[in-house]
């Protein structure tokens, strides 16, 4: 498995499917969201999701970071995240706090299901 924060934390730990991300009206560039399914290895869920939530705190540009189990299947996570760009999603991934997630992560993950870029519009909480 390679080594960058979109493969192991689905969203952030994300998976695979480009979505172009227009600029919102006017000059600002829109939000970028991602939202992705991961499976940890057999029993290893909730290990997983600790090393997720860890280093969440100080991603600059970082709106919103969300890790939840899925309750019809215990292996399984969905990571739901929203940026103010999607320049500050890619230079999270060079953070030395979400390098060392990326290296703890790594052999916790079985697999992922699938990722959808979004562009955010707003709601509660942003």
């Amino acid at each position: 498995m390679t080594g960058n924060r979109r493969q192991v934390m689905g969203a952030g730990f994300g998976l695979a499917l480009t979505v172009a991300i227009r600029p919102a009206k006017g000059s600002e560039e829109a939000m970028y969201g991602l939202i992705g399914r991961m499976k940890a290895q057999p029993g290893q869920c909730d290990a997983l999701a600790a090393i997720l939530l860890e280093g969440t705190g100080a991603m600059p540009g970082c709106l919103s970071y969300i890790v939840a189990r899925d309750p019809a299947d215990a292996d399984a996570l969905w990571i739901t995240e929203v940026w103010d760009s999607q320049a500050s999603h890619r230079a999270s991934l060079q953070l030395p706090a979400v390098q060392a997630a990326i290296a703890r992560g790594r052999p916790l993950i079985a697999g992922f299901d699938g990722q959808t870029e979004t562009e955010p519009l707003g709601g509660v909480g942003l």
